[in-house]
């Protein structure tokens, strides 16, 4: 009779340990995508080439974690002529190569996994851009350009556009106050995209841990017989669950977290984290930007890269020996207790300078403006 509220305790609990980590993330990345990012890149992202996929995926890491904001960015800048090799790179790194993803994954489990996130997301990339260079139909990305050309951009996109000050150096921009009001309003618009996939995604596992029994866990993920057959039906049994759970980016490391206590292979937990690109809500976005052609290529493409990028990853970091063995720990759901400890020191300093920057973001005269702006609009 108690399951809702231990379920809500585990979600809470782990939502706590991990608070710091989240903030720290949001603020170096805002931080980030003010001081460093330039707009103006995209336009070097015509061709597909070493130097065009590298700087996508590098802006695409200090970008916003949300993934439907990646996917309106990647968006606006394919359709000003971006390929779609580069394009796809910077929306895969906006989601799994941020830095408040990796500080939770470390948190929830551990290094070794933080690391094959990392070396899988490049794995990921080179496999799609083999693929697409192998299987792109002829005209689909002339077809998909062309699609809603109409649309208006996303606002997401409009806000880095309009934080953009390509003139001036990084000496003069960290001098600036207004810059770092940008920083606050940045970080207040991260957070109020990606809140609710956050809260989503420690709730889903927090139920999770409580109502399913650890067999059921065990009968979904193939635990024995030939070692090939583990690997590749963990490594495609983790994407399908990700997009069943609709949960993406950061919000769906504590399911991952519960995953691997629940059996499922070092490679599938990677493909599993990987998958937040392909939840139904996003692929029905693809469709509406692209066409129904396009989108299913393009997911297509992605969940192939997803499976091939986590056995990979399990295969080299099993002859390295980095995967964790003996028996598998309890979910960081269920290690995470309410308790005054580094955790709580902390929490402290991040929820004041949470609290700090909401103030900064609506005491700066210019959101007023632009509040009032978007009313007009």
């Amino acid at each position: 009779m108690n399951w809702p509220w231990q379920s809500l305790y585990a979600a809470g609990a782990m939502l706590w340990e991990t608070l710091w980590a989240l903030v720290l993330g949001f603020s170096l990345s805002a931080f980030l995508q003010v001081f460093l990012r330039n707009e103006e890149v995209t336009k070097r992202f015509g061709q597909t080439n070493l130097r065009s996929v590298g700087l996508a995926t590098f802006f695409g890491a200090v970008s916003s974690s949300c993934s439907y904001a990646a996917a309106a960015t990647a968006k606006t800048a394919f359709k000003k002529g971006a390929a779609l090799v580069p394009t796809l790179a910077f929306m895969f790194a906006s989601t799994n190569l941020v830095l408040e993803l990796g500080f939770v994954l470390w948190l929830l489990l551990g290094w070794t996994f933080l690391l094959a996130e990392i070396v899988g997301a490049f794995v990921l990339i080179a496999i799609m851009w083999l693929l697409i260079k192998l299987t792109l139909p002829k005209g689909l990305v002339e077809q998909a350009r062309s699609h809603g050309s109409d649309e208006e951009e996303h606002h997401h996109s409009h806000h880095h556009h309009e934080m953009e000050m390509p003139g001036e150096s990084f000496p003069q921009k960290i001098g600036h106050r207004e810059n770092w009001a940008r920083v606050a309003s940045a970080f207040i618009m991260d957070v109020s995209m990606l809140w609710k996939e956050i809260l989503i995604g420690f709730l889903i596992a927090g139920f999770l841990m409580v109502l399913v029994p650890d067999s059921w866990w065990q009968k979904l993920f193939v635990a024995h017989g030939p070692a090939p057959v583990r690997l590749i039906e963990n490594a495609l049994i983790g994407p399908l669950i990700a997009v069943l759970s609709f949960v993406c980016s950061v919000g769906n490391i504590p399911l991952a977290s519960l995953l691997w206590s629940g059996g499922i292979s070092f490679g599938g937990v990677v493909s599993f984290i990987y998958a937040d690109l392909i939840i139904i809500p996003l692929v029905l976005i693809y469709r509406k930007y692209y066409g129904s052609k396009a989108a299913f290529y393009i997911t297509t493409v992605m969940f192939v890269s997803m499976v091939v990028a986590g056995i990979m990853v399990d295969l080299l970091f099993g002859a390295l020996g980095l995967i964790p063995i003996g028996p598998r720990p309890l979910s960081a759901m269920a290690q995470a207790p309410f308790q005054w400890n580094y955790t709580t020191w902390l929490n402290i300093p991040a929820i004041l300078s949470t609290v700090w920057l909401f103030w900064v973001h609506y005491k700066t005269p210019s959101h007023k403006h632009d509040h009032g702006h978007k009313h007009s609009d």
